[in-house]
């Protein structure tokens, strides 16, 4: 087993954890105002000040443990999250028509979010264990496959969201670790004929099994948008675009924006806190949100490239891969760029397991910055 040896807090990334601070802080900030005084949501607002505080915690523990003793017990840990999945299929507690978390008391558990960070250990420790093979199919599939049964429970809940973020933090790493060119080709020709069927489909108004019936609405609705549905499907999308013009440069004000304190914007300190943000601090509250999860992204980048083995740097990919793509599709679905997907924005929206997860996630890109390796002379 690795020891921790040597071990100095002088390659603490000090910087990655400002930046997390920052972007928990603001969304800490914005879960206050966008929750409008409704009494009900009112908990939210000290639940996600536990949970921040909790994830700083973790991050400077986690730091402090060798990240390949995680990576030694990828075993149980991947059994561990596989048995939580497949309870939650059967006996999870269900929203917008998918199995989504346990009910542990007041708090709401998504092991969803934790497999994540699984199904990212479980491939680092493929990746590093295959680093001599040769890049051929059976080493794509061999990847495809540590990662398929994740992504198979996620898909039977059904969360489609969260098997794209894995899909594309699989083919990432894929890529990173040196796929053939023929192998990408082939698989961006499957992925495009899918992806063009599921959207004909839908258009078509035919159903497809794997996909629930509001799943294709939100491919419909953007795709095809009806002009005169003002209050339907894409009534959210609409009031997310008002809110974030209405903001300008500066904002209406903390507490002010008209969208959000009089409720019109829905699910505002989650899924749409982006406009909420935008429409309360205007372009600026955008920019400080985007800044904070791009010096994120940076550093957790940067990370993987000091990493002293194959194993630290994609986990510290995996996880820069994740906070990426969440942030571009939140964001991209705030501004009408991209189908409405659910995902939330990474330590900005409201979550305690989602942000716990995360941070965990930069606990682990800590540990690997601080056993990075030795400058060679």
């Amino acid at each position: 087993m690795p020891m921790n040896r040597g071990l100095s807090w002088r390659n603490f990334d000090f910087l990655l954890l400002g930046a997390v601070v920052l972007a928990s802080a603001f969304g800490t900030v914005m879960i206050r105002s966008a929750v409008a005084g409704n009494e009900v949501l009112l908990p939210v607002i000290p639940r996600q000040v536990y949970f921040a505080i909790l994830g700083v915690v973790l991050i400077f523990f986690l730091a402090s443990i060798d990240y390949r003793y995680w990576l030694a017990l990828y075993r149980p840990i991947h059994l561990v999250i596989l048995v939580f999945l497949i309870t939650l299929t059967g006996f999870g507690q269900s929203a917008f028509g998918a199995q989504r978390w346990f009910t542990v008391g007041v708090l709401f558990l998504q092991p969803t979010e934790f497999a994540k960070l699984v199904a990212i250990i479980v491939l680092a420790r493929y990746f590093e264990f295959t680093r001599d093979h040769p890049r051929d199919l059976r080493w794509v599939f061999g990847a495809i496959f540590r990662a398929a049964w994740i992504i198979g429970l996620i898909l039977l809940q059904p969360n489609l969201s969260n098997v794209m973020v894995l899909s594309v933090v699989l083919a990432v790493m894929l890529w990173v670790n040196g796929i053939q060119i023929k192998h990408v080709a082939i698989a961006a020709a499957v992925g495009v004929l899918a992806l063009g069927t599921v959207i004909a489909l839908s258009v078509l108004g035919i159903r497809i099994s794997f996909l629930q019936a509001y799943q294709q609405e939100r491919i419909l609705n953007f795709v095809v948008p009806d002009p005169n549905d003002t209050y339907g499907n894409r009534y959210n999308v609409q009031q997310a675009l008002i809110a974030v013009g209405s903001g300008g440069v500066s904002g209406q004000g903390y507490g002010q924006g008209s969208q959000t304190q009089l409720r019109f914007l829905k699910v505002r300190h989650t899924d749409f806190i982006f406009a909420a943000s935008s429409e309360e601090f205007g372009l600026a509250g955008g920019v400080v949100i985007i800044f904070a999860l791009s010096v994120i992204v940076w550093r957790c980048i940067r990370a993987a490239q000091k990493a002293r083995d194959v194993a630290g740097s994609m986990l510290a990919l995996g996880v820069a891969t994740l906070i990426f793509f969440q942030a571009a599709v939140n964001i991209g679905m705030n501004l009408n760029l991209l189908p409405v997907s659910g995902l939330p924005l990474p330590f900005v929206s409201y979550g305690g397991s989602g942000l716990t997860a995360l941070m965990i996630g930069i606990g682990f890109v800590q540990s690997v910055v601080m056993r990075q390796k030795e400058l060679e002379f």
